[in-house]
């Protein structure tokens, strides 16, 4: 899947590599997308729901972002001559706060010979149903929806943006697509001053950063895509910026994942922390704080909106074809009505270094030890009950492994940061906790048939989610049953150096394509087990899968090496992250 993301923080957009705006949600990531051609063209003229910059007789394209920002660079070549597009949405501290506009900005110049361009501009509302009212000012074009109003302002003719007619480009060309608000400059102006500003600021932010020695672009890229996926107003960290690309091709396994999933949100929140760009986890701390109150002790849904919405009713929008024609497209998502154990300790996992990283300057003691506690009983109460486990199966319940883990591990970080605040009774009473569900799976959910944990208590089939149980501290890496465990499930659900995430059949037949968090898994696993030279070889095989721009989706197809699923997946530039933290040689070795 061969996008670019552009984005700030509240915002965000898509772009192939023709330079076409194909995705932007309005007024936030979860919203009506009003550039929506990544999914058809709804009921409009095929070009609906895109932003084009065509040149006439172009052959050839090329894209790459400005080194170390979220600023993405397209040129365009074409008989007449060349074509830059730069694309970015405005992100920099002004007047002692953030500034990141529901906004984004392109700059079109020409670089080479006489190019002759088409501007093709057709935003629609409500999902691709309702094609916008349009007036325009002296400089700027309004596009009136029966909810929200977008004003582009920009110093092209108005009349050939509207004509849709060829032109010639003699001169750099500014478009400043935001609010519906006058601005203060020419666009010209906002557009380069914005440019360089929100330059400074990604390569201010990346210069931070505590990354490897060895694949510093990999992680770079992810880092700065994992902080795209942060909606900072709230603290919210969505899953992936797209909803309903399919897994696999005409699978219907269609899902919205526009929101945040405590799990997707940990995995984010630790891979940035790794390279010490903690900012992310405060505002996630403070989002999982306001989660927890609201909760009063009770069930706790594993998927909310950034803003904490419980309700995200599952439906379908029926005026888009789908990504490819590859319908449904779905809107919301069923999993905020399922019960899935491993909440509880995903939460506690993400909330628990803030109470040990002494740079942070929160809320974080015993009070906010005792908003944990409640979760903990939660725990402790579900760690033996069925639920619809961490890959949310629709049809089933089962005491997953995973989940259990997961309740283990909530228990067992309780006793670690009350041991922390000095808590000595409730330390022993997590710890015991702890000590209680771990007898549990190592006795229920081993199978000497197997001879692997398996993916549910008395179960008999394989989960790539049981390798975890490194990762989370649960087994020492060197017991014999994790490695063997780690050699069954290579052996089992490996394909090349992509990972299946289960064996059995789920609610839609038997997974097609690599599910690419669990070939990350495997990756920890091996090195963990100490076989790196083998870990390092996979993870160069998955660096390899990677979109030209260094992004990576869900799944990737084992037969054509194709990218499927949500984009860009929050999960899979963890694991990018992760594995080069872990298999990186030292600095202090090389240098």
């Amino acid at each position: 899947m061969d996008l670019g993301i552009i984005g700030n923080c509240a915002v965000s957009a898509l772009i192939d590599p023709a330079g076409v705006i194909n995705w932007y949600c309005l007024p936030r990531f979860d919203g009506d997308p009003v550039f929506h051609g990544l999914l058809g063209h709804g009921t409009g003229r095929p070009d609906d729901g895109t932003f084009k910059v065509e040149l006439d007789g172009c052959h050839t394209t090329e894209q790459s972002y400005l080194p170390n920002t979220a600023t993405l660079r397209t040129v365009l070549r074409g008989a007449s001559g060349a074509v830059e597009i730069i694309d970015f949405c405005p992100r920099f501290e002004a007047r002692g706060r953030s500034f990141r506009p529901q906004m984004l900005i392109r700059q079109v110049r020409p670089l080479e010979g006489a190019p002759r361009v088409r501007l093709c501009i057709r935003p629609g509302f409500e999902w691709g149903t309702v094609r916008p009212e349009i007036t325009r000012g002296s400089s700027h074009v309004r596009f009136i929806g029966p909810d929200q109003v977008i004003r582009l302002t920009t110093d092209a003719p108005l009349d050939h943006v509207l004509d849709e007619r060829l032109i010639n480009l003699d001169q750099e060309i500014s478009f400043v697509l935001g609010p519906d608000e006058t601005l203060s400059d020419s666009p010209q102006h906002i557009a380069r001053d914005f440019c360089d500003q929100t330059t400074r600021y990604w390569r201010r932010w990346v210069q931070r950063l505590a990354i490897p020695l060895e694949w510093q672009e990999a992680v770079i890229r992810a880092a700065i895509t994992l902080k795209l996926c942060s909606y900072e107003p709230t603290g919210g960290i969505i899953a992936a910026m797209t909803t309903s690309l399919p897994e696999a091709p005409n699978s219907t396994r269609n899902w919205d994942y526009r929101y945040c999933w405590v799990r997707d949100a940990l995995f984010t929140v630790r891979a940035l922390n790794s390279l010490a760009a903690t900012r992310t986890l405060e505002n996630y701390f403070q989002w999982l704080m306001n989660l927890v109150a609201d909760a009063k002790g009770g069930h706790i849904q594993p998927v909310l909106g950034v803003g904490l919405e419980t309700e995200l009713t599952e439906c379908f929008a029926e005026g888009l074809q789908g990504y490819r024609g590859m319908g449904p497209v779905r809107v919301g998502n069923q999993a905020f009505e399922h019960f899935q154990h491993d909440t509880y300790g995903n939460i506690i996992l993400g909330a628990a270094p803030a109470f040990f990283d002494e740079r942070l300057f929160m809320n974080t003691g015993q009070a906010a030890f005792e908003h944990l506690e409640a979760l903990g009983e939660q725990a402790w109460l579900l760690h033996d009950q069925p639920d619809a486990g961490l890959w949310e199966l629709r049809s089933r319940s089962r005491i997953h492994t995973s989940s259990s883990l997961m309740c283990w591990a909530a228990c067992d970080r309780l006793g670690k940061i009350a041991a922390h605040l000095r808590l000595a009774p409730r330390a022993r009473h997590w710890e015991e906790r702890a000590a209680v569900i771990r007898a549990k799976i190592l006795e229920r959910a081993w199978s000497e048939d197997r001879q692997s944990f398996v993916e549910s208590f008395e179960g008999n089939t394989l989960d790539a989610s049981v390798l975890l149980m490194g990762e989370v501290g649960f087994l020492p890496p060197d017991d014999p049953r994790f490695v063997a465990t780690v050699e069954a499930l290579s052996a089992t659900l490996g394909r090349g150096p992509f990972m299946l995430r289960y064996e059995e059949a789920d609610d839609f037949g038997v997974p097609e394509v690599g599910f690419n968090l669990c070939a990350f898994w495997r990756v920890d696993a091996l090195t963990r087990i100490g076989r790196k030279d083998e870990a390092r070889e996979l993870f160069e095989a998955l660096l390899a899968a990677r979109s030209p721009l260094g992004l990576m989706s869900e799944d990737t197809s084992f037969a054509t090496g194709e990218a499927w699923g949500n984009f860009p997946q929050t999960y899979s530039m963890a694991g990018i992250i992760n594995g080069a933290m872990r298999l990186s040689r030292s600095w202090e070795a090389e240098l």
